[in-house]
């Protein structure tokens, strides 16, 4: 019997994830079934189930890969620039489906809570590094504390995530990430 490569594994569990991702966005949690995750997937329950336990925690990896993504963008360029990419990606349902998911297990599914909790900060603490780094170079505002900008940031994060989930339209948030993102810089000095 051939060996299989390392790269063989891992394009295999990205054909996976890939087929996932647009599974759970079509279909929520519950209406991905496993048939439905063969046929998104294009292969059998075994292979899926080869590498991730149970449907559970194949999304727990998307959804830690979304937030992996996430975080990397916020170490580089702020979380104000996730929201930017966000709006950009907006016609791609696949992230958002993730991410509403997510946050509806969150409210309903104490173990999934438990679950997520482990792997969820990430994006906490990439955002409160990227704004301890502004501060220490003076781009970041003084008068409110690092902990409720990072909140403040979160929180306008997930109200975008619902406007985008509701539909409504996108054409000018552009301005309003502007404004918030204003509002976390230090203030300009005027000579």
């Amino acid at each position: 019997m051939p060996r299989v490569s390392t790269d063989q594994l891992a394009a295999r569990r990205r054909q996976i994830l890939d087929g996932a991702r647009t599974c759970f966005a079509d279909h929520g949690y519950e209406g991905a079934t496993v048939r439905r995750l063969e046929q998104y997937t294009g292969l059998s329950r075994g292979a899926i189930f080869h590498y991730f336990r149970d449907k559970e925690a194949l999304f727990l990896a998307l959804a830690e890969q979304d937030a992996g993504r996430m975080a990397d963008v916020v170490a580089e360029q702020g979380l104000v620039q996730v929201m930017r990419d966000l709006l950009d990606a907006h016609g791609d349902r696949s992230w958002l489906g993730t991410r509403l998911e997510v946050s509806r297990r969150l409210r309903t599914d104490p173990e999934f809570r438990a679950r997520w909790q482990e792997h969820s900060g990430a994006l906490t603490a990439a955002t409160r590094a990227r704004l301890e780094r502004q501060a220490a170079a003076g781009a970041l505002r003084d008068d409110v504390p690092i902990p409720v900008l990072a909140q403040y940031l979160e929180l306008v994060l997930e109200g975008l995530v619902s406007h985008l989930a509701m539909g409504l339209p996108v054409d000018d948030l552009g301005p309003v990430l502007d404004v918030v993102e204003n509002g976390v810089r230090a203030a300009a000095r005027t000579p």
